[in-house]
């Protein structure tokens, strides 16, 4: 039994090429005694009364056995093994059997040709050219990235990938002892290694080459005239129009009717034209508009040559010639210097004109220029210049200021350096250098006293205090004999000294002897204090006197480089020392420095404090005339540039909003400067007046200027030794 049930197992896959070639064989007519002659030895080798119709069916019908079937789909996994002994056992079955039937007494064609037939079957059979189809379908092959297999083939089998253990040396030798390593692909269906045909070769040859793949396909075959080119008297066909041809399709009209809102919608646009302009273009000629660079905003196109003058003609006029010195003179001087790059020559025509020499040199070095030297373009906003201008108000509305001289002080002999004004305005004083210091009546120009000092005179300061004149002897006596002088005198950096009989006579009261010239002389505005400026250097260049008690002090412990002017705040205890490069605001009780103002000048040359205290205004050597607000910022408020040389002298209006600069140029300009109460208004400055009439000597002008107390007029000094009044 085992031994017939393992021939009907194996022979199903061995036998199946030749199962539908053999069905056609296994009908002959029967014969009614060799089948009954013959199913008793089967049936005793088999067990089984039918042997004969199933050992036919299961061998020669092409349909495997059930049993075979489901034990292969059941035990997938042990298939090896499995066939293995199936297949041992098979041909041991097939082996009994046909011995058996060879033993038997009577012969039985039947069983003879089955037997023979099967052994022709399994001498045809080769396991090794299995036909493995991968039947996974139409799926990517990435799927089995990370399965060992890549498919299943016919009967559901796995195919497993082959192993990939050869490295580039085997691949390499292999190409090289394998002749037809080059026409051998890998199937990535299955895995394997497929050699191509010469039939395939050829295929890919000629799809390589953008042939056909055909072979017998011919592209240049005559054109077949199917419509010959004679009007024929019957149509092609006659077949009457249809009724759609005659009426507006409903389906185009919805689709028009679409299209039409979807363009409404603005959904489909238009198609732009294309620029038939090349890709490439000129890197020099941007010039245009309309070019390719042109379009960008920020491109600044190239700068172009200078044209040719006169001097590069071939035949240039005389005066272009260079003489033999001139020759020389340019030969010995740089290249960088010279105001021509080449020596002009001159040549009887154009044709006997040689090739320029330094062409290349100069192309190149226009190139270089073009590609390395950076360009800018600089946005300029067209606004009108008339806007820029701020709107002031016109200078007749600002009235009144000095617009005229009305009188001229003549008496010095060299330049009058300093002015100063009594309180009341009825008297002028000037200090020049030819040594004498000149007291004159404001009304009718007369000088009424002229007290020589031995010395030039470079400040002058009325005390400002109306019940204190300085030049009036009955009331100077009275503060000066006040003073009682201590039994040790203290160490003081100036010394104090009574005048003489003689120099009281002439109107001398007291001198202040000091180590260092002075420079500057101011008072404090109650008219006891006075501040003197010393030309030396160190921490002592600032010394502050007081008259009633005879003693003199230097403020500062350090100095913070040449101190140029000092003034008094007028209504708090504070001192502006100017220096060259700033101006600081010092508080006289907390002994402290409060501010440090930033002029942005050069050198700092006058200071002038506004009545209120609340502005300072300083004049420059580089003709800068500085605003500055104190409760606005240490910078600059307002810059004036309206003088053309170094300012001397600046000054402002005891009542009238005027301040005044007088300058190298010989010319005094009034300005109208309105300080408002509402601190959130700015200043008004606004220029209404140049006033001339120094003549300038040693290329000096005007020198000091000052303002009278109580009217809208100034007093200028100027080099030219006089003092000019402008009502």
């Amino acid at each position: 039994m085992a031994g017939s049930r393992g021939a009907g197992r194996t022979a199903a896959p061995s036998v199946r090429p030749e199962k539908r070639r053999s069905e056609p064989e296994l009908e002959p007519e029967p014969e009614p005694e060799p089948p009954l002659l013959c199913t008793s030895p089967l049936s005793h080798s088999t067990g089984s009364d039918s042997g004969v119709s199933d050992s036919e069916e299961s061998v020669f019908s092409g349909l495997e056995d059930s049993g075979s079937d489901s034990s292969e789909d059941d035990d997938e996994g042990d298939e090896e093994g499995e066939d293995g002994a199936l297949d041992d056992e098979g041909h041991s079955g097939i082996k009994k059997t046909t011995e058996e039937q060879v033993q038997a007494s009577t012969p039985c064609p039947r069983t003879e040709m089955a037997s023979a037939r099967i052994g022709d079957e399994y001498a045809e059979d080769s396991s090794d050219e299995e036909d493995i189809r991968n039947t996974v379908g139409n799926v990517p092959l990435e799927w089995y990235d990370d399965f060992p297999h890549v498919g299943y083939d016919l009967d559901g089998r796995r195919i497993y990938k082959p192993l990939r253990t050869r490295d580039e040396l085997d691949q390499f030798l292999d190409k090289m002892d394998d002749p037809d390593y080059w026409r051998t692909v890998q199937d990535p269906m299955t895995g394997r290694d497929l050699r191509l045909t010469d039939e395939q070769v050829a295929l890919v040859r000629r799809l390589q080459s953008g042939q056909f793949g055909d072979v017998g396909f011919n592209p240049y075959e005559p054109a077949v005239d199917f419509f010959s080119g004679d009007v024929m008297i019957h149509p092609v066909t006659n077949r009457p129009a249809d009724k759609r041809s005659f009426i507006p399709s409903l389906v185009e009209k919805e689709k028009v009717s679409r299209m039409v809102h979807a363009i409404k919608m603005g959904w489909i646009q238009p198609r732009r034209p294309r620029d038939p302009t090349p890709s490439f273009y000129d890197l020099w000629a941007q010039e245009d508009p309309n070019a390719v660079l042109g379009r960008h905003k920020m491109h600044v196109p190239a700068p172009k040559l200078a044209l040719p003058g006169h001097a590069e003609s071939y035949n240039p006029p005389p005066e272009y010639l260079l003489s033999e010195e001139e020759r020389l003179a340019w030969e010995q001087q740089e290249p960088g210097e010279r105001k021509l790059s080449f020596l002009p020559r001159k040549f009887p025509s154009l044709r006997a004109v040689p090739a320029y020499g330094r062409f290349i040199q100069e192309r190149f070095e226009r190139c270089l220029d073009l590609y390395l030297c950076p360009r800018q373009r600089k946005m300029r906003v067209n606004v009108d210049p008339e806007d820029l201008i701020p709107k002031l108000p016109r200078p007749r509305d600002l009235q009144p200021f000095p617009t005229c001289q009305a009188l001229v002080y003549r008496g010095h002999s060299d330049l009058v350096r300093c002015l100063s004004v009594s309180p009341g305005g009825q008297w002028l004083v000037s200090g020049s250098d030819d040594g004498s210091l000149r007291l004159w009546e404001v009304a009718t120009a007369r000088c009424v006293r002229t007290v020589p000092v031995g010395g030039v005179v470079k400040s002058v300061a009325w005390n400002p205090s109306p019940a204190v004149c300085l030049v009036a002897a009955a009331v100077t006596d009275q503060l000066l004999s006040a003073f009682v002088p201590p039994e040790e005198p203290p160490l003081q950096p100036a010394r104090w000294l009574e005048a003489s009989e003689e120099e009281r006579q002439v109107g001398l009261r007291l001198r202040i002897c000091h180590g260092k010239p002075v420079t500057q002389v101011t008072w404090h505005g109650r008219g006891d204090y006075l501040a003197v400026v010393l030309a030396t250097q160190g921490h002592t260049q600032v010394l502050i006197h007081q008259l009633s008690r005879r003693r003199s002090q230097s403020p500062f412990r350090r100095s913070h480089g040449q101190v140029q002017r000092v003034a008094f705040h007028p209504a708090r205890p504070f001192l502006l020392v100017a220096s060259q490069r700033s101006v600081r605001l010092y508080h006289l009780l907390r002994q402290e420095l409060t501010k440090k103002l930033m002029p942005n000048c050069k050198w700092v040359s006058s200071l002038a404090v506004h009545p209120a205290g609340d502005n300072v205004i300083c004049g420059s050597y580089d003709s800068k005339l500085v605003w500055f607000d104190l409760d606005l910022s240490t910078k600059p408020y307002r810059m004036l540039r309206h003088h053309k040389k170094a300012l001397r002298a600046v000054a402002f209006h005891p009542r009238y909003p005027l301040f005044a600069s007088g300058s190298d140029d010989g010319s005094v300009i009034v300005c109208h400067g309105m300080v408002y109460n509402d601190l959130l208004q700015n200043p008004l400055l606004v220029p209404v007046k140049v006033l001339k009439g120094h003549v300038l000597t040693r290329d000096l002008g005007v020198l000091d200027v000052i303002f009278h107390p109580t009217q809208p007029w100034v007093f200028s000094s100027g080099a030219d030794g006089t003092v000019r009044l402008f009502t």
